[in-house]
């Protein structure tokens, strides 16, 4: 899809990816709404995008403030045409993950985007195009080292898109899937800084697996997919070859990852 003269939401974009998703798409010549828990980070990128971006603070994992931000959008902008479903949480870490760790990690890494996408695909479908595009994680496919809550949610979000593509692919509804490793973010930054070891297990497992990208890098990366409609989304292109070694031999991958945590521990 080119995006030029297209109004976009993304959500997250008070920083890292998503802010860098946003800015892009502005470069593009998209119309783009920049929302996020943050309102005023929300709205300072919406600043740098210029006159006619907007900046809403919204909790997007509650679905009255999603259909609010679209119809904000909608009668600002004009009909959304895109959805960067962008915000995450990286919250709890094993077993011993809370139970509110669990509700956070689903609500914002899950069922945010199925709650989007109940409120703009039925509307793609009778316009016959729409485009989605989640932000999961190279963890999504992989298994993140470290935090169960945030492995788990990932995994459902890559299933959740692969299921709408496959779902309303031939109704014009296109879908992406963002899978990186390591981004030079607060969330990974703060689980490299972080006091308690089990915290920082994933964070070194990230930047031990390879380089940590820029948020302008996988925002080329990910226009780049969109302009082509290509489903997976990998600015870390070894993401591919590590996928094809779990598929070609599961108990090999496997064991393969607990030579890693141990590594890291």
């Amino acid at each position: 899809m080119n995006v030029e003269g297209r109004t976009a939401i993304v959500t997250g974009a008070a920083g890292g990816i998503g802010r860098a998703i946003a800015l892009r798409l502005g470069a593009e010549g998209a119309k783009v709404a920049a929302v996020d828990l943050d309102g005023e980070g929300a709205q300072a990128t919406a600043a740098q995008l210029g006159s006619g971006a907007l900046g809403i603070g919204a909790d997007v994992a509650d679905e009255a403030a999603l259909a609010a931000l679209i119809a904000q959008t909608e009668a600002a902008l004009g009909p959304v045409d895109l959805f960067f479903a962008n915000a995450g949480v990286g919250a709890g870490l094993g077993l011993d993950s809370s139970e509110a760790e669990w509700h956070l990690s689903l609500e914002v890494n899950v069922m945010a985007h199925v709650r989007a996408a109940r409120l703009l695909v039925p509307g793609w479908v009778e316009r016959g195009e729409g485009y989605f595009v989640s932000t999961a994680s190279a963890a999504g496919l992989l298994t993140q080292i470290g935090s169960v809550p945030y492995s788990v949610t990932k995994h459902a979000a890559v299933a959740f898109a692969e299921w709408l593509s496959v779902t309303y692919g031939d109704d014009g509804v296109r879908v992406s899937c963002l899978c990186p490793m390591g981004v030079n973010t607060n969330m990974l930054n703060a689980g490299i800084d972080a006091d308690d070891d089990a915290q920082q297990m994933g964070a070194r497992v990230v930047t031990h697996a390879g380089d940590v990208l820029e948020p302008e890098d996988v925002a080329n990366v990910v226009l780049e997919a969109v302009g082509d409609e290509r489903f997976l989304i990998l600015p870390h292109p070894e993401v591919l070859e590590f996928y094809a070694r779990k598929g070609r031999d599961y108990d090999r991958w496997l064991r393969g990852m607990r030579r890693l945590q141990a590594a890291v521990a």
